[in-house]
């Protein structure tokens, strides 16, 4: 483990002045917003338009198309390995801990991949079909824009076990998180800008219970949570059983892209404890809760940078990987 981190590292160091001298011009080792523009010019439009009509059915979908992307990168890169279904030669991403009952928007993804195949086929791969959900869904429910890198490929394989053991959990300790993050080059700011996804979408009662009933180990609640919001939700996260019931992890403006994620861990009402260990376990997290609490526009600025940052992990580029036909299957599967 000890070799591995350290080649990491090195990576993180390496990589970027390797890139610029590879790629004149494009910081993003190869990959640019303008990519597709001659390739297929509508590609980012039709992206934009079925999303838009996918979040207008049901505004959840914002949440779960930016965690796709999310947990996409986090495992091998941004290379649309969590979309491939079983096969005689791939362990599916979507059974692993952090995904199985829990990760969706597969249909719309495959809405998207239909259209793109009508417009322009084998043209767009599905990495960068995640990478731009992600950002219009963000845009949709209020949050920031940012041009997304485009030019990733897709890859030949998926890894149940990076699934398992790459992504960050709801209850992972704090160092564990940043561990997990600087692994892929990512730093302390990336890590609580991130967190502030959750300023849309629900979490699942069994990512929170042990909050309500048991945070160490001695049967009682999580200190850290306020009181009243823990009694709240005990109503409808039982000690047992109700493991799917569903709760919004920002009660106070669930649907829109905004700050409250921050102000409400001020508040002691952050729902996961990854979310409020950011204000209790570090004074140099902590610094940022509060300035991105106190600030919108600091918090959309870090929000864009860091998702074009946690894009640019791994991306496979050039004769590398493949474009799928289908995104749920590698071509030669049939």
């Amino acid at each position: 483990m000890a070799t591995s981190m350290g080649c990491l590292i090195l990576l993180c160091l390496v990589s970027p002045l390797l890139l610029a001298s590879v790629v004149h011009g494009h910081p993003w080792g190869g990959l640019f917003p303008q990519f597709y523009d001659h390739l297929c010019p509508k590609a980012k439009e039709i992206v934009q338009s079925i999303v838009a009509q996918a979040v207008a059915k049901e505004t959840r979908m914002a949440a779960s198309l930016v965690r796709l992307h999310f947990h996409d990168c986090f495992v091998k890169g941004c290379d649309a390995s969590v979309l491939l279904d079983n096969s005689s030669s791939i362990v599916s991403e979507k059974g692993s801990n952090p995904n199985k009952n829990s990760l969706r928007g597969f249909e719309v993804v495959d809405q998207i991949k239909a259209a793109l195949e009508a417009a322009c086929p084998g043209t767009v791969s599905c990495a960068d079909i995640l990478a731009l959900a992600a950002r219009d869904s963000t845009v949709l429910v209020g949050g920031p824009y940012w041009d997304v890198p485009l030019g990733r490929r897709d890859s030949l394989g998926a890894s149940i076990q990076g699934s398992n053991n790459d992504i960050p959990a709801p209850n992972n300790t704090l160092p564990t998180i940043i561990t997990k993050f600087k692994r892929l080059c990512l730093n302390v700011v990336d890590v609580v800008a991130l967190s502030g996804g959750h300023t849309i979408g629900m979490s699942r009662c069994t990512s929170f219970r042990q909050r309500l009933y048991n945070q160490t180990g001695n049967g009682m609640a999580d200190s850290t949570l306020d009181v009243s919001y823990a009694a709240q939700l005990r109503q409808g996260c039982p000690r047992s059983g109700g493991d799917n019931n569903l709760f919004p992890l920002d009660l106070a403006t669930p649907a829109k892209f905004d700050n409250f994620y921050y102000k409400n861990i001020l508040a002691g009402k952050g729902l996961l404890s990854s979310d409020e260990v950011l204000l209790t376990k570090s004074a140099e997290t902590a610094a940022l809760v509060k300035a991105y609490a106190a600030d919108v526009n600091l918090f959309f600025h870090h929000f864009a940078q860091s998702m074009v940052n946690m894009g640019n992990i791994s991306p496979l580029t050039g004769s590398q990987g493949e474009i799928r036909k289908n995104c749920r299957r590698l071509n030669n599967d049939h």
